[in-house]
């Protein structure tokens, strides 16, 4: 039921835009006012967002960590995996979110015939999620050409390097390909996986049907439909300079594909995908582990009147001779 409810939501969205863009006074809507939409809601649930994070105390030392700790001086410490100053954090961030290093360094767990537990590596989720991630960066950047003129170079370079195969005309890129097997990856995954099945909420599986319409419809645009480029790039220029205006003879797989991406946008700062930005925001990664170099005070406990030992034994002090027990003034 859970990815009925997520395909059925992806179907409903498809069809808004395939029935609307056939009717010339709906074409404004979902090429001028729906993009202005998600964009405020993008800019303003990631703000939102990043500012309720940063407003969340953290009075103590919480990183998680999988090396030695800086002790002793003779004792070797992980400078990395277990930073004690801000160059090692910075290091550990760049390591995770460039590389992904956590999610390479993790193990799964099999019962084997027999009810052998196994663990072994899980090098195929790092893969999908790298090839994932980064083609999607790629596309990102390839998408720009759209929204700049003149086009900066290192667009065209992307562009090149992304088609360096040259595969059918107009060239099949590499990105397109990676995109569309890494999300089919992670949504077998998903389903094949006994105990994933079943933790699964819609919001789960409707990021990835929603990418795989998007990256299925570019692919669509680019190879089958042959949209007039210069009319999406008026259209994207025009959005960018406030000045919209949606020209005539856009073809309706567009405004599927365009509509799409902006409830990517819509949605992203209200669900899971906003770990973007969470993973700079987590004190369990951001934080140097100095807790045995540095003694770490809750500014926020309110004072305690502490009771002495000394003041104890002077309220009782016959009563626990009465009970025989030693006290230490007579």
């Amino acid at each position: 039921m859970t990815i009925l409810a997520a395909l059925a939501a992806i179907i409903v969205l498809i069809l808004l835009p395939m029935l609307g863009a056939q009717q010339p006074g709906l074409q404004s809507i979902f090429g001028t006012y729906i993009p202005y939409i998600a964009i405020v809601l993008f800019l303003g649930g990631f703000i939102y967002r990043v500012v309720k994070w940063a407003r969340i105390p953290v009075p103590f030392r919480i990183p998680t960590t999988c090396g030695q700790q800086k002790t002793l001086p003779w004792i070797k410490s992980s400078r990395f995996d277990n930073p004690h100053g801000t160059f090692g954090v910075i290091v550990r961030m760049a390591l995770e979110v460039l590389f992904f290093r956590s999610l390479f360094r993790n193990t799964k767990m099999e019962i084997k015939p027999g009810g052998n537990v196994v663990y072994g590596p899980n090098k195929w989720l790092w893969a999908a999620a790298m090839a994932f991630h980064y083609s999607f960066l790629i596309v990102f950047i390839r998408h720009l050409r759209f929204f700049t003129e003149p086009v900066p170079g290192f667009i065209h370079a992307v562009q090149s390097l992304d088609g360096f195969f040259e595969i059918g005309v107009p060239a099949m890129y590499l990105t397109s390909v990676l995109l569309l097997g890494a999300v089919g990856f992670l949504f077998l995954r998903r389903i094949t996986s006994p105990q994933l099945r079943y933790i699964s909420l819609p919001n789960d599986y409707f990021p990835l049907f929603l990418i795989l319409g998007i990256a299925v419809t570019g692919i669509l645009l680019r190879h089958f439909s042959k949209t007039d480029i210069e009319s999406v790039k008026e259209l994207a220029m025009g959005i960018l300079s406030l000045k919209p205006v949606v020209p005539a003879g856009i073809d309706p797989l567009f405004f599927i594909h365009f509509f799409l991406v902006c409830v990517l946008f819509a949605v992203f700062p209200y669900s899971k995908l906003m770990h973007m930005a969470g993973v700079f925001m987590s004190p369990t990664r951001n934080m140097a582990n100095n807790s045995r170099m540095k003694r770490h005070v809750n500014p926020w406990n309110k004072p305690v009147k502490f009771r002495t030992y000394e003041e104890y034994e002077d309220d009782f002090r016959e009563k626990m001779k009465s009970a025989d027990i030693p006290v230490e003034k007579e």
